[in-house]
């Protein structure tokens, strides 16, 4: 245990604080300033190493978190990284993405705010890059099997990672012009800086990992070469497939899924050349009166782009109703609570508008204008309109965030024949292996959308399922059996 005491002696939970509004939006930096470790160690002390750590059951890799955690705070860091990585490839994303349901299922949170289980793992790793200590972990042996990997999020990296140092041979493939999937691409540079996953692509190719980024397998490359080329396969393109909003407009200039919008952002702090003759990416939100549509992690990184572009104006919808401040009744400790959350992004600006439904975009020439929207109610499990809420609200942009519904069906999934669950996802078996043989599958493509822990969790899992089905047995850890993403 940590310090006996120490969730007595410091009763309140520290983060590091956000930079002023006024300065981060003047930039694309990460938005937290930087944390003494002094401080940390004082917050890593707060554990009670319980008999039962319900953080374990909250979190879907298995990490060690009350192990770290007294490590920490007796200044063993290199140790406390060690068992850091003992579950986790990739702590310096899930430190800075996971919404951490561990610390929604810390036992001091019972009575006191929790542990910041997530603050001293991203310290641990950030930690640990500047010391020197993440280092290329060869193989010790190189087995011969070639094994593909599609898709190189953080599903399709931690398996290659693992497989790698299993000693097979690993090509990662990605149909974008750079490695890292969502993470390149989805999540914003305020959120997490690309350096990040660019280190730890160093990483992984000093280990033997293959990066073969712009080839679109099912397309470049076909089902077949795959097969013959490679012993194994696992499929880690993520629930790319988004949900759209089918009603009268839709068709106008100026509405954009969310997955339109962003990558255009990341690309300009990349130093791509996607800048038009105004000086603007081709989709911006620069002087326009923007509404969001989904108040969803999605949302808010739409949000904050959106005010760094220098928006006149940003409304956030959201269906659902206003959630309370505090935990709510239907969703009791250790679950993850359903509460009322501001994010860095809320914090610069925008009115979060909920319980509304959009039903018409109007616009002139072709381009939107407006939409037609009005307040419901929840009865009965279904939304109702609530008569004479109509309402309607200027809009030059108008961005979709409402989530994903599964995987791409055509090109590889259609050529390969694999079998889909009901909901449309890739159906797989407790070694995540599909109905192909040696086609295996991690993270959302299978799952469904869900949380980047889950998808680390996910690509260990079917690493070792890989390995299994090449060698007849394997050392890779796999804690999860591949149960459905729970619905939020």
């Amino acid at each position: 245990m940590a310090d006996p005491r120490g969730f007595l002696k410091h009763t309140s939970r520290e983060l590091p604080s956000r930079r002023p509004v006024p300065l981060r939006l003047k930039d694309w930096k990460e938005v937290y300033e930087d944390f003494p470790h002094s401080t940390l160690q004082d917050q890593a002390s707060r554990c009670m190493d319980c008999g039962i750590p319900f953080c374990h059951n909250g979190c879907p890799l298995g990490n060690l978190i009350p192990e770290w955690n007294d490590l920490v705070y007796k200044d063993r860091w290199r140790d406390g990284i060690e068992r850091l990585h003992a579950t986790n490839n990739f702590p310096e994303f899930t430190g800075r993405l996971c919404p951490a349901p561990c610390e929604a299922s810390c036992v001091l949170g019972i009575n006191q705010d929790p542990v910041t289980i997530k603050q001293v793992e991203v310290e641990l790793i950030d930690n640990a890059f500047d010391q020197g200590w993440v280092v290329p972990k060869m193989p010790d042996v190189q087995t011969g099997k070639k094994v593909a990997i599609v898709g190189s999020g953080p599903a399709g990296l931690a398996a290659a990672q693992q497989l790698t140092r299993a000693g097979h041979t690993v090509t990662v493939f990605e149909r974008a012009d750079r490695i890292g999937g969502l993470l390149r691409y989805g999540i914003p540079e305020f959120k997490m800086e690309k350096r990040h996953i660019d280190r730890r692509l160093e990483q992984m190719a000093a280990e033997g990992t293959q990066f073969r980024p712009g080839v679109n397998v099912g397309v470049d490359i076909t089902v077949a070469q795959l097969r013959l080329n490679y012993d194994a396969v696992v499929l880690a393109g993520g629930a790319t497939a988004w949900r759209d909003l089918p009603i009268p407009g839709r068709e106008l200039d100026g509405i954009h899924q969310a997955m339109e919008f962003l990558p255009w952002a990341n690309r300009v702090q990349l130093g791509d050349d996607v800048l038009g003759p105004d000086g603007e990416p081709p989709i911006t939100a620069k002087g326009k009166h923007v509404i969001i549509i989904g108040g969803g992690d999605t949302g808010a990184d739409c949000l904050g782009t959106s005010h760094r572009q220098g928006a006149a104006s940003i409304h956030q919808f959201e269906i659902m109703p206003r959630p309370p401040e505090t935990r709510a009744d239907s969703t009791p400790w250790p679950t993850y609570p359903l509460m009322f959350r501001v994010s860095s992004a809320h914090e610069e600006g925008g009115e979060r508008v909920f319980s509304v439904n959009t039903e018409e975009f109007t616009g002139e020439n072709g381009h939107v204008t407006a939409l037609r929207a009005h307040e419901v109610k929840m009865n009965a499990g279904k939304f109702e309109k609530v008569e004479g809420t109509d309402f309607e609200l200027k809009a030059d942009l108008v961005l979709l965030a409402m989530g994903f519904v599964g995987p791409e069906k055509e090109g590889l999934l259609s050529n390969l024949g694999v079998e889909l669950t009901d909901r449309g996802n890739v159906a797989r078996d407790d070694n995540f292996q599909t109905s192909v043989p040696g086609v295996f599958v991690a993270g959302d493509m299978g799952r469904g959308q869900s949380l980047i822990v889950w998808a680390i969790s996910e690509g260990r899992a079917a690493a070792a399922g890989v390995d299994r089905y090449l060698m007849g047995k394997t050392a890779l850890p796999a804690v999860i059996k591949p149960t459905a993403a729970p619905q939020r």
